[in-house]
């Protein structure tokens, strides 16, 4: 997919004149969410939304995911301009602006659907903007969950299949977006640095209170707010269910955090675009405000150092607030939507001394406290979280808390039993929060059978085939029965067992 505010002219007054034009275009966002409608609100108080167009999906109300308390409590004026912004006057008659309107109308269009529809509306833009002659309009996205080919039985980052598809994202709490003195920050990231620097700058003239900064790094940007859906979860249960253990939280939280920037890192590493995204650029990426051109680990391995992960996206800070952020309680307001369902689960995990039967129950307790499946991407972004560990070959030291909420929703009854213990015991979390981010002895092992050539794994192999040996040839009336020693296990180990051999 071509996504790129110029064609290939090479004609200065026409590049000029597409540059002017972009300096006082419009922005469109389509399906028309909590956050856009917000977005859209904290426009019409501070600019009157002059550059910002909507367009609701077919069948939905501009307004329609406001809570009827929030619509009450906001200022009429606002309320008109943003009805106004959504809407057009044809033959006499306001109706509401569709997709059509806003590839007409706007340089740059956010597609703000979930992930349910998000494939889908971008197929539908892709063919607009061929049929409308008006190629050279930006799409993007915002969806923060994985998505899911039912033919193929695949689960992936769709900016991955689609990488030259815009990412923006920031941290924001949706009444925050309605307060007139609060400001936010986000990014919006696009593989080519001129058109981030364009979007960016597009978005950022919206509203004074929103800070829009570029960067190129969309899959990682996407990724991580994949991945901060989840673990929201996982923070929201932590709050809730060790209130009174507040030595948990630190550890947890952190480690939520660094896990998803530790995923999204080995998933920067697989990119197929790696080099055209840093070796390719119209300028460094220093001018967009990064710090250095790239980031990298390294490995020691056999004597030799092997890249292992990028961390340049990093620099991404909006990203980063936005995990932060969507782990936190605010001092006013609610939490994030994905926080809330993990409340939900700490409460009812604590009344039925059980973790959920399955994901459907999960979220029958979340409806029944006023929190729709659509609304909650960390649920669907987990139902597929084993495919996504498989195809971006994340380790699972670097993902052991979505590993154990996994565990926890889908493991058959008995692993369900170890993550009841593990998640409602601070000392068992605590150690496992401490054991889990170690790398697994079994895959030195599994590397050194693929790697036989290798002295150091071949007697990797043959160290341990000795020491069974050993072990067999001086057995005597010790003996130890293996059931009763799994019992003794820390349960918080038995995690770390199930999940080893299960994801």
């Amino acid at each position: 997919m071509d996504n790129s505010f110029f064609n290939q002219s090479l004609d200065e007054d026409l590049i000029r004149r597409r540059i002017r034009e972009l300096e006082s275009g419009c922005v469109g966002f389509y399906s028309v969410g909590l956050y856009p409608a917000s977005l859209a609100y904290n426009c019409a108080m501070q600019t009157d939304g002059v550059s910002l167009l909507l367009a609701p999906r077919p069948g939905r109300q501009l307004l329609g995911a406001f809570p009827e308390d929030s619509l009450d409590g906001m200022d009429e004026t606002h309320v008109a301009s943003v009805v106004k912004m959504g809407t057009h006057i044809k033959g006499g008659t306001r109706v509401s602006n569709t997709l059509a309107d806003l590839i007409q109308r706007c340089e740059l269009v956010v597609l703000s659907s979930n992930s349910n529809h998000v494939e889908e509306d971008l197929d539908e833009a892709c063919r607009l903007r061929e049929e409308l002659n008006r190629e050279q309009v930006v799409l993007a996205c915002l969806a923060g969950s994985f998505c899911h080919d039912q033919i193929d039985n695949e689960s992936y980052v769709l900016c991955e299949k689609q990488p030259n598809l815009a990412f923006f994202s920031g941290f924001h709490r949706h009444g925050a977006l309605r307060n007139p003195f609060d400001s936010f920050t986000a990014n919006f990231c696009h593989p080519n640095a001129l058109t981030a620097m364009l979007g960016a700058r597009m978005l950022d003239r919206l509203s004074p209170n929103i800070q829009v900064s570029s960067g190129v790094h969309n899959v990682e940007g996407q990724y991580i707010k994949a991945a901060k859906n989840m673990s929201s979860i996982f923070a929201g249960f932590g709050y809730t269910y060790h209130s009174d253990n507040p030595g948990v939280l630190p550890t947890l939280l952190t480690l939520l955090l660094d896990q998803c920037l530790d995923q999204a890192a080995t998933v920067s590493m697989c990119r197929p675009d790696r080099q055209r995204l840093y070796n390719r650029q119209p300028f460094a990426l220093t001018e967009l405000g990064y710090g250095v051109q790239r980031i990298e680990a390294a490995l020691a391995r056999d004597g030799d150092m092997e890249k292992v992960r990028d961390h340049t996206f990093t620099q991404l800070t909006a990203m980063v607030a936005d995990v932060r952020g969507s782990m936190m309680l605010p001092v006013t307001g609610k939490p994030t939507r994905n926080f809330q369902a993990g409340q939900v689960l700490a409460n009812k995990m604590r009344e039925e001394q059980r973790c959920p039967y399955e994901m459907e129950e999960f979220e029958q307790w979340c409806k029944s406290k006023g929190l729709q499946k659509g609304g909650l991407e960390g649920l669907k972004s987990l139902m597929y979280w084993p495919q996504i560990v498989r195809n971006y070959s994340i380790p699972l030291h670097d993902a052991s808390m979505v590993n154990l909420l996994y565990m926890s929703i889908y493991g058959n009854p008995a692993t369900k039993d170890i993550a009841f213990s593990v998640m409602t015991e601070s000392r068992e979390l605590t150690n496992y929060c401490q054991e889990s981010v170690r790398p697994t002895h079994s895959r030195r092992y599994a590397e050194a059978l693929q790697h036989l050539d290798v002295p150091e794994a071949m007697n990797l192999l043959v160290n341990a085939v000795i020491a069974d040996n050993a072990r067999r040839a001086n057995r005597d009336d010790s003996f130890v029965d293996d059931s009763q020693s799994v019992d003794n296990t820390p349960a918080y180990l038995k995690a770390m067992n199930v999940i080893e051999t299960t994801l």
